[in-house]
């Protein structure tokens, strides 16, 4: 029995001296981090609800550069704003790869614009930036199916009179329309069935993904195809035969980015913006005080009111801030050897630039914890940007569509409370605004909301 004991204890210390050994292999010094398990490498000692939770705690010793091991994927983390803006922005052309990311790899079969690389993204981005542009994101003809959507949003809450409703579907219908205006030229009635069952789709797989078993299909992706669960429910399989990067395939995987990530996102970041209304009604009234004075109650509200509205600008960015929706960012990769502050990040090497650790740097904001408005106010009352405002990541892979969600976000957002004022049954106190979910997204909680007509 203690031969037996003993045995183990060696064998347990060998693999520790293996995967040690591993981290030197071939001259290369890999970035610190904690020890790594054999296979399952720091998942047990890993916050699995919210995994950026313990690479903030891990960076206090091992530094804004360290290494993690997600099963057997080796993965460097990077913290703080400094770090993360070295690495996207001046040392851009190392850090574009994007990951290989199982789940969305095995729903989108390589295609698409956001989990490709090499020429098939240099293509399908210079495509995708060209015709968004030509269909009118960033211009007017973009602000007006906006302002139309606006009116249908504005209509639908009308007509709960005043009633306790869960906003979520409100919301992403009206959002997910732009997109639908903008790829299919045509908007689609809230009550259509099949529009429905797409922004269904569309909430399931986001939050499938933000949960811990939708990260464990791309931990361990090949065992997770063998396990029953509802992970497979999500994948359909069909045949390919791509001899061009713009083909069928691309086109559909390209839509699905276009779809989850114009639709999702802002509706939910929308929904957000609302739930802090209530949790603050001060600010709330602040708000609408300013929209009186510069909109009025009738005017339909445009871009150009923007400079105009300072506070409300302001309020708006931090809610996107505060919310943090992207924590750990959408995952790049090391397509070559890469050398960064002292150390080198082999290829093959996921990367994640913690957004977390951005949007919540104390040396960049001065209450990160809190939500806290005067972050993008000067002491004139003035709008001021801040350069650690990462909610769209940056640099080469930062999001195609951030002029259209910052358009949204500002007149779907102004419209709301130009007609509005928002509570809920259960007061403010009764409004908890920590994630339900904190994966890959942060997820707020679903509630119920009263809209008041003014």
């Amino acid at each position: 029995m203690e031969l037996s004991s003993s045995l183990v204890l060696v064998l347990f210390l060998a693999v520790l001296m293996l995967v040690r050994w591993k981290r030197k292999a071939s001259g290369l010094s890999l970035p610190p981090g904690p020890l790594a398990l054999p296979l399952i490498g720091n998942l047990p000692i890993m916050d699995k609800r919210a995994p950026f939770k313990s690479f903030m705690k891990w960076s206090k010793t091992y530094g804004p550069v360290m290494t993690v091991y997600l099963g057997l994927q080796r993965t460097v983390v990077l913290v703080g704003y400094d770090t993360v803006k070295e690495a996207l922005v001046d040392h851009a052309e190392d850090f574009k790869g994007r990951a290989p990311i199982p789940f969305l790899h095995r729903l989108l079969r390589g295609y698409g614009l956001a989990i490709s690389n090499g020429d098939r993204w240099l293509q399908l981005r210079r495509f995708t930036l060209t015709t968004l542009r030509d269909f009118g994101m960033g211009r007017k003809r973009m602000e007006q199916w906006i302002q139309e959507e606006s009116g249908h949003l504005l209509k639908s809450f009308e007509e709960t009179k005043s009633t306790p409703v869960e906003p979520n579907f409100f919301l992403s219908r009206a959002v997910s329309n732009v997109i639908c205006s903008l790829v299919f030229g045509q908007r689609f009635d809230y009550e259509d069935k099949n529009f429905l069952h797409l922004l269904q789709i569309l909430s399931r797989l986001l939050r499938f993904f933000s949960s811990p078993w939708g990260q464990l299909n791309n931990i361990f992706p090949k065992l997770m195809q063998f396990l029953p669960g509802r992970h497979h429910a999500m994948f359909r399989e069909e045949k390919h035969n791509p001899d061009t990067e713009f083909h069928k395939d691309n086109m559909m995987g390209t839509v699905i980015n276009l779809f989850v990530a114009g639709t999702e996102t802002t509706s939910t970041t929308i929904r957000y913006a609302l739930m802090l209304m209530i949790k603050h009604p001060h600010i709330q009234e602040q708000i609408q005080r300013e929209i009186d004075q510069v909109i009025g109650q009738n005017r339909i509200p445009t871009m150009d009111d923007r400079k105009s509205l300072p506070f409300t600008d302001a309020v708006i960015h931090e809610v996107q801030r505060y919310l943090d929706i992207v924590p750990l960012n959408v995952p790049h990769y090391a397509t070559h050897d890469i050398s960064f502050r002292g150390y080198v990040i082999p290829k093959d090497t996921v990367i994640l630039p913690l957004l977390h650790s951005v949007l919540r740097d104390e040396e960049q904001w001065e209450t990160p914890w809190t939500f806290n408005p005067e972050h993008f106010l000067d002491a004139n009352g003035n709008f001021k940007k801040n350069p650690a405002f990462f909610p769209f990541s940056a640099g080469k892979r930062s999001c195609v569509g951030e002029s259209l969600a910052r358009m949204e976000l500002f007149l779907f957002i102004v419209s709301l409370l130009q007609r509005f004022s928002f509570s809920s049954p259960k007061g403010p106190d009764g409004i908890d605004p920590s994630p339900e979910l904190s994966s890959f997204a942060n997820m707020p909680r679903f509630y119920d909301l009263i809209a008041t007509p003014r």
